[in-house]
């Protein structure tokens, strides 16, 4: 419907105000929208308190402002039930929907929420997508996966912003946030939630106190579908966004640390966990943390490699934290060679492994410092990348696992017993681990659903992290811009891998050692493919 006429519905009226009986929700969108009476609210349809709420909610349309006030009850979205009032209109395609927000007084509680929300339905524990504005300035991309499942959520970048828009395409949702200036900037981190067609889309708050209500303002409020082309090259020529992220392992929590319109990769989390290192345009770069509020880490500095700056994503610090190993393909050949270096930089790092008729790519450092594991060729003894070591004081290099398959992405158990690595030995992508003699060698993850790279352990030996593919890659490739999956293991092996997140990422995601020191978190990055034609 033309927005203008949907003003002068209800007598021409310059304010609408509709208040409906809340809805207990159904199965489905379209059974949801069957259950309350169609009034044009604006440009939304429909409007409802979802959930369990104490004191009803309304919206009130403001047609000479343009704006939407909406006053709700309601103990939080959030858990496995939401309690809200709820302004929406049906949709398909791809969508974004933008607003301004702010709150209407101090309010009680900090963790009130204003926002942005895509809904499958309006059954309190519906699968949807958010963009929330707490009270105390939090913005914050949430979703619920499942229906009655939990809540997650990936805080954004940009706090104590006022404008946002909540951005469907495809498969994923994404944030951005606008500043003064107007200019739409994305605030990091993205989830995978297919929404079947004839979703609903609009404008939600929740008191977060089912005993009182809150009251928030939305104006320039725009909700729109969207068609972009296609995006036909995807592989490692295409334009990305990306966004550094720490991954709270516990709750699934994610919190963007840095973003930027250039590709960068692979993090590694310092030994006293006070910042990340990452490789980005051939440099490897430090981004200092604030341990009490990791949303405000400071801006990244370049680490100095001397003449090596086509440093590549295997790259790692040593286990006392003092020095830092790079595998850099700078010399003509574009072979990569491993080197050591002190970890505040140096003009002339040390070759500790290069080969004239080969590559070497870093992995893995013994946890007493003195080997390194790295995924080498070796021409003149088997085609195959294999997983070879050496000892850094000095002596000839030797091979680990003798296969003629693909073995790769070797990490060490913080004991020293296990080398972990993925192989295709048995004609699909899996975790293996090995001792260092070769005596011993078994096979870990067995899903042939999952092409699995990557297993990194933690710090505290509890726990194996992995980057896994679905089966539209090629056997031995883990290309960038997929669909990939973050799953988590007990080390022990008493349970097969769970997942813990679901991104746009792959190769640079997470392919070297990246555990915060005390093992409750894990940096990874995230990506977004460019599309000029971005609203």
């Amino acid at each position: 419907m033309d927005f203008r006429k949907s003003v002068f519905l209800g007598a021409a009226l310059t304010a609408l105000s509709v208040l409906l009986p809340a809805c207990s929700g159904s199965e489905n969108a379209s059974s949801n929208m069957q259950m309350v009476e169609a009034k044009q609210i604006g440009q939304f349809t429909n409007m409802a308190d979802v959930g369990d709420v104490s004191i009803s909610g309304n919206t009130v349309f403001d047609a000479t402002q343009n704006t939407y006030t909406l006053t709700a009850s309601g103990a939080n979205i959030w858990g496995t039930q939401d309690a809200f009032q709820y302004v929406w209109k049906e949709m398909s395609g791809d969508v974004f929907a933008s607003a301004d927000i702010k709150w209407v007084g101090e309010g009680k509680d900090l963790h009130r929420k204003a926002g942005i929300m895509i809904r499958e339905s309006l059954a309190p524990d519906a699968r949807y997508a958010d963009v929330m504005i707490h009270g105390d300035g939090l913005v914050a991309l949430q979703y619920r996966e499942e229906r009655g499942g939990e809540t997650r959520q990936i805080f954004a970048l940009q706090q104590n912003a006022s404008r946002v828009r909540l951005e469907k395409e495809g498969d994923y949702v994404f944030l951005s946030v606008a500043d003064e200036d107007g200019i739409w900037r994305a605030a990091g981190g993205n989830m995978r939630i297919p929404f079947k067609d004839g979703f609903l889309v609009g404008l939600g708050v929740s008191a977060h106190d089912n005993t009182l209500t809150e009251t928030a303002i939305f104006s320039d409020v725009s909700v729109q579908n969207v068609e972009m082309e296609t995006v036909t090259e995807t592989g490692y020529p295409a334009g990305v966004d990306s966004s550094l992220e720490i991954l709270e392992v516990g709750n699934g929590a994610r919190t963007v640390v840095h973003t930027s319109t250039d590709k960068f990769e692979a993090p590694n989390w310092s030994r006293d966990g006070s910042y990340l290192l990452f490789n980005g345009g051939g440099k490897i770069w430090k981004l200092p943390l604030n341990e009490g509020n990791p949303m405000s880490a400071g801006a990244p500095v370049a680490v100095n490699t001397g003449r090596h700056l086509k440093n590549n994503n295997d790259h790692g610090i040593s286990p006392d934290g003092t020095q830092l190993i790079i595998s850099d393909q700078s010399e003509a050949d574009d072979f990569s060679r491993i080197y050591v270096l002190p970890i505040e930089g140096s003009d002339t790092p040390r070759l500790v492994m290069g080969h004239p008729d080969g590559r070497s790519y870093w992995h893995a450092w013994t946890p007493d410092g003195k080997t390194i594991a790295y995924t080498a060729q070796r021409p003149d003894i088997s085609q195959a990348y294999n997983i070879w070591a050496k000892d850094l004081a000095g002596g000839e290099e030797w091979r680990v696992t003798d296969s003629d398959v693909l073995d790769d992405g070797a990490d060490f158990s913080p004991d020293g017993q296990w080398l972990y690595f993925n192989s295709t030995r048995t004609g699909a992508m899996q975790i293996w681990r090995t001792t260092m003699d070769g005596a011993k060698i078994e096979q870990i993850t067995f899903d042939e659903n999952f092409r699995d790279w990557f297993a990194h352990p933690s710090p505290d030996g509890k726990w194996l992290m992995m980057v896994s593919f679905a089966l539209d890659v090629d056997l031995t490739d883990h290309p960038p811009n997929r669909n990939v999956w973050l799953r988590i293991m007990p080390a022990d092996l008493s349970e097969p891998p769970r997942v813990v997140a679901k991104l746009f990422g792959g190769q640079g995601t997470i392919n070297v050692p990246s555990w915060s020191p005390d093992s409750t978190r894990v940096a990874f990055v995230s990506y977004r493919l460019d599309r000029p034609d971005r609203p």
